[in-house]
Formats: C-alpha cells, sequence, structure tokens
C-alpha cells in the first residue's frame, strides 16, 4: 500500500521498484492518492496499469487513506509505504523468511537512508515516554532513537516509521489499525505501541535497506509542527494522560511556531555541469546533452574501473532497465561521502529523481530532448 500526496515522479521510481521486488510473489500494489491534483495517478495508469488506485476526493491524512486500502487488500500480509521510498529486489522475500523465523512478530521496519546513502535513525526508536519527550523538546534526542541496536544489527524495537512497516493484516486489524484521531505523523508510534500492548513485538531489519528520500515529505514550516506536536498531544492524552506533559508540549508547539519562520533553508545551490551515466541503453539520455557540458557514459560491468575521485561534483544517473535496486542502493551508501548528486531513472520512464539531503526538497530531472 502506498499513500501518495502530490509526489508523481517520486510514486513512479517507488512503483517501479516494488513491482521488481514482487515479481516472483503472489501480491498486490494499491495506491491510494489523497487528492494530489497532478498528474500522480495518469502517470500511475499508463506506465502500471495492473496497480490498484484509489483516488480520495479530498486529503483525508495518512490514518484514514490507508485504513480504507487495508479494507480493499486481498493478502496475509501488508507493507505501507511513503511513496518517496525506493526498495531492493529481494526486500519482501528476506522479510518473509524473516517473519517466519520469529514468533510473535508485530511490524518489522527496514534500515532507511536518506538519497545520499546517510542512515535514517526513525528506522528503529523507542516508545516516547513523558521523559524521553520532553528530552527531545529541548534537543536532547538520543533516547528517542534505539541506540541499543546498531545499523546492521536485527532485534527488537519499541517504534517503527511508517515509511515501511511489514505486519500480517490480522495483526492490523486487531488493533483497529491506525487511529484516525492523526492526521500525519504520530499514527506510526500509536500503531507500534498498540501491537506492543496486544503483546507483539516489533522488529528492525538492518540487513535490509530502503531509500527515503524524505525531504519530499516534510517541509519544517508552521504547518508541519502544527501536525507534529498536534500528533504527539493525541497520543499523550490517550496513553498517558500528563497534564503536565501536555502544557509543556503546548509551550514549544508556540515556541518553535514563532521561530519556524525565521530559520532559512539549507537548500544546496551549487551546479554541477557534468554528468556520468551508468547504463547499456546510451540512446534513452540524448537529452542530457543539451543540459550538461560534458556527458560520460559506463556500462554496468565498469562501474569497478570508475576512479571515484572523477565522480566529484558531478550527477551520478544509475538507469533502471540497466542495473538492479539493491545495486544502486549499496552504491549510493559506498559513494555517500563523495559529493556528487545521484540520480535514478526508472525503467521505461524518461525523467530521474533524486535528492541530496533528507532536509531538502528533491530533483525530477527530464530526459526529454
Amino acid at each position: 500500500m502506498i499513500l501518495n500526496y502530490k509526489v508523481p515522479h517520486y510514486l513512479m521510481l517507488c512503483l517501479e521498484s516494488v513491482s521488481k521486488a514482487i515479481k516472483n510473489m503472489k501480491a498486490e500494489i494499491i495506491v491510494i492518492d489523497n487528492n494530489s491534483e497532478d498528474e500522480s495517478l495518469a502517470l500511475t495508469h499508463h506506465h502500471f496499469p495492473e496497480v490498484k488506485t484509489i483516488a480520495n476526493k479530498e486529503n483525508t491524512g495518512f490514518s484514514k487513506a490507508n485504513n480504507l486500502a487495508v479494507k480493499q487488500a486481498k493478502g496475509e500480509y501488508l507493507c505501507i509505504l511513503n511513496p518517496d521510498t525506493v526498495v531492493a529486489e529481494d526486500c519482501f522475500e528476506k522479510l518473509l523468511k524473516l517473519y517466519k523465523s520469529k514468533k510473535n512478530l508485530g511490524a518489522i521496519g527496514t534500515q532507511l537512508i536518506d538519497g545520499k546513502g546517510y542512515f535514517l535513525p526513525e528506522s528503529k526508536r523507542n516508545i516516547p515516554n513523558p521523559k524521553v519527550a520532553f528530552q527531545k523538546l529541548i534537543g536532547q534526542d538520543k533516547d528517542y532513537y534505539n541506540n541499543n541496536l546498531q545499523t546492521h544489527e536485527n532485534g527488537k524495537t519499541d517504534v517503527l516509521v511508517g515509511a515501511f512497516m511489514f505486519l500480517k493484516r490480522q495483526d492490523y486489524l486487531t488493533v483497529k489499525g491506525f487511529d484516525e484521531d492523526f492526521f500525519m505523523y504520530g499514527e506510526d508510534i500509536d500503531l507500534s505501541y498498540k501491537l506492543l500492548k496486544n503483546k507483539r513485538d516489533n522488529y528492525y531489519a538492518g540487513n535490509i535497506k530502503t531509500i527515503h528520500f524524505k525531504g519530499e515529505s516534510t517541509v519544517k514550516n508552521k504547518q508541519y509542527y502544527d501536525r507534529f506536536f498536534g500528533a504527539m498531544l493525541i497520543f499523550y492524552k490517550k496513553h498517558y494522560n500528563n497534564k503536565l506533559l501536555e502544557y509543556s508540549l503546548k509551550f514549544a508547539l508556540g515556541f518553535l511556531k514563532l521561530t519556524a519562520s525565521k530559520k532559512k533553508k539549507n537548500q544546496t545551490t551549487e551546479t554541477y555541469h557534468e554528468a556520468i551515466v551508468i547504463t547499456d541503453q546510451q540512446n534513452n539520455f540524448k537529452g542530457l546533452e543539451k543540459k550538461f557540458n560534458k556527458v560520460y557514459f559506463y556500462t554496468e560491468r565498469e562501474i569497478s574501473t570508475i576512479n571515484l575521485s572523477t565522480l566529484r561534483k558531478k550527477y551520478i544517473i544509475f538507469d533502471m532497465s540497466t542495473m538492479r535496486y539493491m545495486e544502486v542502493i549499496e552504491k549510493i551508501v559506498n559513494w555517500r561521502d563523495i559529493p556528487a548528486k545521484i540520480r535514478i531513472r526508472p525503467e521505461g520512464i524518461n525523467f530521474c529523481v533524486g535528492s541530496d539531503s533528507k532536509d531538502e526538497q528533491g530533483e525530477m530531472l527530464s530526459l526529454d530532448l
């Protein structure tokens, strides 16, 4: 299940990666569009006609939209995905094998990385009890994240992130799914907590990597703080009923909203004039000649011959008609400290997308002449 809102190009990349990951499985893909009023559904119908779509006439929020999709889902297992995620071809096979090897599992999450290959700590979190919540309010978030597990380890964790949650449909229904009082943010904490209370263990699979561009769906403005702290208020009223914490949250919300408009965006403005394309089909990239001063082509087999110093200050474009997602994900992680802009072209689609920071809006680069 993929809930989309105004990210049509990232949705195409996500759908292509998921389609390849379920190629040898009996599975369905459901896209719920929360009234994006853009080309999201048109692109989906054109490039992925087999995908089931639900077109909401308004933005119903994260919880309601996913609950609606679950009602129409037919599988034994569910995977809740953000549209700005990319999965490896063996992702779901590994998850099913892991699920069947453990007892009393609730939801499983994977190691999430941003578009540059850096680990996203929200992949594994602790229950934000009042003490942890207060620490996070004052900028001390080490107890908010589960630091007992190493990034590449597998193990139990209290809270997973809604960008990627894999679980049995029956467990989702038993705890009544996402609480629809949450519009956006907090619903993943609440669902994780309900699974724990139902004697299920949530699990972090650090050996499975998933890209979550993230900046596409999170801009820290006044609306963000309203929704995030509003969600925290709902959670604490529901599970803790702590008035002191409630007042502290409201005070923090007021302060952060006041300072939000004063914060400057840290957008990358540097322009790169050369591109390196990994492909066996150079004809798909003729349009790049008008966008860059110089374009270099390498086949997949030639990647190992690339001098890493030549990647600096360039666009690196991976062509998914040539490569596998699992290989691209590993390359992004291995090359994360190289100052370059990494973009991915979905197979058969004439654009590529990517993001240079978890805090920045990403980029769609058209390949048209």
